[in-house]
């Protein structure tokens, strides 16, 4: 199915005039996978970036390496986070890596400026030098290394796309999408770490995936629906480990207390899980939704809007859940000098899908 995408999403204005528009493209999906609700192309091919950590994440769950090494929920979080380089997060990196008797010197991602500007000032101020325990993706990394040795492989290269725990990602990361490995393009991240791209409503897949396990966990033998579920309640046992103090995804599930999941991708991409309770019934009659927003031109402010948008449209969350993201919702726009000079204004209607099918 496919909307009217040309139509602007989001206008940003300046006075009264309007500066700049965003399109973007949303899929709505139940826990069968089927779409509800769409707006543009939902089946837009999309590198869904750090939103597929949850997917690389299981991947290192099924290799048993969490048990073999003693990880802890709050490790598997950090395996999920795209991280604000905290000092939590740095120094949980340095302790995943010595429970795999690994060091800095494996990692093959790198050091790089900050996602928060407070932890940015700090390092100015230190003349501080960020090397690759400092990546906002290194918790990824050394669960890679931990999956690496469970699985007997060598820890070099165990970033390439050659590499057999590599293989065993893209294969858990298809399956985790409902989708053959043939239908799963792949591309290297900016942590060098080889990322997915599948049509956006397979992400959505993937998130409601990760809402309906933990609804079942309590009553499900089934390991796959385990592992989804341990992953969701690290996630949001965890939000300050997935992001970091004033951080979109850290906010919004402090926020919602464990009734969703969400985890952001670069160049605009985002992913809801929802827990099955009174407000995803008037859309499903019961059960789990997820929820998958990509914006064009990849704006993150835009992002942001966009999810609190639709989860307003969807009637997921309290009046107050949602004031607490009051900074990322129809943001307004200051100059160098404080003054308000405009807003982000959401412009679009979620279509609801008349007759979905599943696929």
């Amino acid at each position: 199915m496919t909307t009217n995408a040309t139509q602007p999403a989001v206008n940003v204005l300046r006075g009264g005039a309007i500066e700049t528009t965003h399109a973007a493209h949303i899929a709505v999906v139940d826990a069968q996978g089927r779409l509800l609700y769409a707006l543009g192309n939902p089946q837009r091919m999309t590198l869904v970036r750090s939103a597929a950590k949850p997917a690389q994440a299981l991947a290192v769950v099924e290799t048993g390496a969490l048990e073999r090494f003693g990880f802890d929920e709050a490790d598997l979080a950090l395996m999920c986070a795209s991280h604000s380089s905290e000092d939590r997060h740095i120094e949980r990196t340095r302790a995943m890596l010595a429970k795999v008797s690994a060091t800095e010197a494996d990692l093959r991602c790198g050091g790089h400026a900050p996602l928060s500007d407070a932890v940015y000032k700090a390092w100015i101020k230190r003349d501080f030098t960020p090397g690759a325990v400092c990546s906002n993706c290194s918790g990824k990394h050394a669960g890679m290394l931990a999956g690496a040795r469970s699985i007997g492989a060598a820890l070099a290269d165990y970033h390439l796309p050659s590499h057999p725990l590599q293989q065993h990602v893209k294969r858990i990361v298809a399956q985790a999408c409902d989708l053959a490995e043939t239908d799963v393009e792949w591309a290297i991240d900016g942590c060098n770490l080889p990322t997915p791209a599948f049509a956006l409503e397979r992400l959505a897949r993937l998130f409601v995936k990760l809402a309906a396990a933990q609804d079942h966990a309590g009553t499900s033998a089934d390991a796959r629906t385990q592992a989804l579920a341990r992953i969701y309640r690290a996630m949001t046992s965890y939000p300050e480990l997935v992001a970091g103090e004033g951080r979109f995804c850290t906010m919004l599930m402090r926020a919602f207390e464990g009734a969703l999941v969400g985890k952001v991708g670069a160049a605009g991409s985002y992913a809801i899980g929802v827990r099955a309770s009174s407000a995803t019934a008037a859309h499903t009659g019961g059960p789990a939704l997820g929820i998958a927003v990509k914006v064009e031109d990849g704006d993150q402010t835009v992002l942001y809007a966009i999810v609190v948008e639709v989860l307003r449209q969807l009637g997921i969350g309290t009046a107050q859940q949602l004031a607490q993201l009051s900074k990322f919702d129809a943001p307004r726009i200051v100059n160098t000098m404080g003054v308000e000079t405009g807003f982000v204004s959401p412009q679009f209607a979620l279509k609801r899908v008349d007759h979905p099918t599943h696929q």
